[in-house]
C-alpha cells in the first residue's frame, strides 16, 4: 500500500483552489508566454529584467548593440517598408561606427557595418516566402 505525503504547501494550495482563489485569474486557459520556445541558459534573467523594465540599464550599450546586431532579421521582418528598413539599418550601423572607435560605453565590441542591400534583399525574400 503506497503512501502519500502532502508537503504544508501542497496542503496551502489544495485548500486555496477548493475555495476557488485560482479560478478567475488574469491569463487562466492561455499558454505561457514562450511556452514552446528555445531557452536560453539564461532566460530567466532576461525576462525578469524585461518585465522589470532594467534591461537597458543593466547591459551595457556595446553588448545591447551586438544583441540588437544578432536579432537584426527579426527586427527588419516586423518593420512593414524598406524605408523603414533601411532607416533602421543606418541608425545601426551609426551605432556600430560609435562603438567600434570608443565613443560608446561598454567593454569593446568588433561589428561590422550592415549592407543595407543586403538586408533589403534578405528581407524581401523572407516576405515573398512567408
Amino acid at each position: 500500500m503506497a503512501h502519500w505525503y502532502e508537503s504544508s504547501i501542497d496542503r496551502q494550495l489544495r485548500e486555496a483552489a477548493e475555495r476557488g482563489e485560482f479560478d478567475n485569474l488574469r491569463g487562466k486557459g492561455k499558454p505561457l508566454r514562450g511556452h514552446g520556445g528555445e531557452y536560453e541558459d539564461d532566460w530567466w534573467v532576461k525576462d525578469w529584467l524585461e518585465r522589470e523594465g532594467a534591461t537597458a540599464s543593466v547591459i551595457p550599450p556595446t553588448l545591447a548593440l551586438r544583441r540588437e546586431t544578432e536579432d537584426l532579421e527579426e527586427k527588419v521582418d516586423r518593420l512593414p517598408t524598406e524605408h523603414e528598413v533601411r532607416d533602421h539599418v543606418a541608425d545601426l550601423n551609426e551605432r556600430i561606427h560609435k562603438a567600434t572607435v570608443g565613443l560608446m560605453d561598454g567593454p569593446p565590441v568588433i561589428l561590422r557595418p550592415f549592407d543595407a542591400d543586403q538586408v533589403v534583399a534578405g528581407w524581401r525574400e523572407r516576405r515573398a516566402a512567408g
